[in-house]
């Protein structure tokens, strides 16, 4: 393809998308194909000779859009929001044109540089201490990680390395197996599952601390490293949630960081899905006690309009992470290190794309009052849905209303709720899941998309109470 025909090729894309995206609460949000659907749509082998790109894109329809589920319908209501825009959709365009891997300085400066510049304007927006950007002239500063997973993975190995180092210093004679098979580390019982999953790719322990109203508070991780100290282990290590998964609950981090802080533990901030709201100030005092954190991470790419993936992380001393994973070919070095960031120090994989250009384009086309009204225009919308549920005396909230996200349930057993929620998804009309806390199942409503409106409330409470009359009357 040359660059006559790749741009009819693109125009056309381009129109499909926006058509996609602007008509897109017209569609079923959940598909009703079965597994396997795609392998008779399309031929057992390759073409030999090439097809044409219309008919590329006359197949997008008959193959890939049954099979897809709406993530940026207004009627999309499962999970976090996944954040969509057309900036960073068009900056997605010239990083794939681009086509830099930017694992050094070197192999490609403004990738690094304007992440690192992207970084400070982001920590600024969401009043950071300056001892995590990098224009505080300090040790600190950010880094675009793929996900909040790899983030609580790379703060893990940063302090798993920076403990080992600190025993030897006090114990010359124990080994490092004998240390880490000594280390522990603490999250909440609410804490995503990513966290356990980082302890066991990590090779440590990992306690799960009991959460009190589903946060984890500074007199439970108290308790838990006192008993792991009596019996002879090391505490390293801990993530506090902000935002978690189940409810969007906030562990107390005022409490837990002073308790980090006082036993040399390193604290791991994780606000995956909430941290995009602390760009509006009267969200703030939700980070209260940041100042005792070691790293902290948040995905723009959740509910900041930046497309996947985008997830911001930041160090006060990432010496210790990129000591962790320095390895260094004769390749790979350059005459300007040391001046700038290697950002594969930073990360699990060595290959990066461009990804600072999302943050850059979403960041000058919106702007921090637009992005604000965004965020408040979603936790307005939770608000609504909230009123809509304890309007009905059906109904109960399992947890408070926080940020865009709505826990409740029907009255009465988890088997009535599981029964509701099957319906719901079957009606094929809205999409949500589920999620338990001290064994009551409840249902979720998030409010993910850019293009929801006050009345899609109103229809997905609809949806939801049809569904439950539906469900009380098979019942009897």
């Amino acid at each position: 393809m040359e660059a006559p025909e790749f741009k009819d090729f693109a125009k056309s894309m381009v129109d499909y998308i926006a058509e996609y995206l602007e008509n897109i609460r017209d569609r079923r949000v959940l598909p009703e194909v079965k597994p396997g659907y795609l392998k008779p749509l399309i031929p057992d082998a390759a073409p030999e000779k090439p097809e044409s790109w219309q008919d590329v894109m006359q197949d997008i329809e008959r193959v890939i859009m049954p099979g897809v589920t709406h993530w940026h319908s207004p009627k999309f209501h499962a999970y976090f929001p996944t954040a969509n825009s057309y900036p960073a959709i068009v900056a997605d365009m010239l990083s794939g044109a681009i086509a830099c891997i930017g694992f050094t300085w070197i192999a490609s400066p403004a990738c690094t540089e304007l992440e690192v510049a992207m970084m400070d304007w982001l920590g600024k927006m969401i009043d950071l201490p300056s001892e995590f950007l990098a224009c505080s002239g300090g040790k600190g500063g950010g880094v675009i990680q793929g996900t909040a997973s790899e983030s609580t993975l790379v703060a893990l190995l940063g302090a798993k390395a920076k403990k080992v180092k600190e025993v030897q210093a006090e114990h010359p004679d124990w080994d490092e197996h004998t240390i880490i098979g000594k280390l522990v580390g603490y999250c909440s019982d609410q804490a995503h599952s990513s966290v356990e999953r980082a302890g066991l790719l990590g090779g440590v322990k990992l306690r799960s601390v009991p959460s009190d109203n589903s946060r984890m508070r500074g007199e439970a991780l108290e308790k838990a490293i006192k008993e792991d100290l009596e019996n002879g282990l090391i505490p390293f290590y801990a993530v506090v949630t902000l935002g978690t998964t189940n409810s969007c609950a906030f562990d107390r981090l005022d409490e837990c960081g002073p308790v980090g802080n006082k036993h040399s533990v390193w604290m791991h901030v994780d606000a995956a899905y909430a941290g995009s709201a602390f760009i509006c100030p009267e969200y703030r005092h939700l980070m209260k006690g940041i100042e005792t954190a070691d790293s902290f991470n948040f995905n723009p790419h959740k509910w900041m309009l930046v497309n996947f993936d985008c997830s911001a992380m930041w160090l006060k001393d990432p010496s210790w992470v990129v000591n962790a994973f320095n390895v260094d070919p004769l390749y790979l070095k350059h005459d300007m290190q040391g001046s700038a960031p290697d950002y594969r120090h930073w990360q699990i994989p060595l290959g990066r794309r461009f990804r600072a250009l999302k943050l850059w384009f979403v960041l000058r086309l919106y702007g921090v009052e637009n992005l604000q009204a965004h965020i408040r225009r979603h936790c307005n919308f939770a608000t609504q849905f909230g009123e809509l549920a304890v309007a009905d005396s059906r109904f109960e909230l399992a947890a408070e209303v926080n940020m865009g996200l709505v826990c409740f349930r029907l009255k009465g057993s988890n088997e009535r709720n599981e029964a509701l929620l099957k319906r719901i998804n079957g009606r094929g009309n809205i999409h949500m899941v589920p999620a338990k806390i001290k064994d009551v199942y409840f249902l979720r409503m998030a409010v993910c998309s850019r293009f929801t409106k006050s009345e899609d409330m109103v229809y997905t409470w609809n949806e939801v109470s049809a569904a439950a009359t539906e469900e009380i009357e098979a019942a009897k």
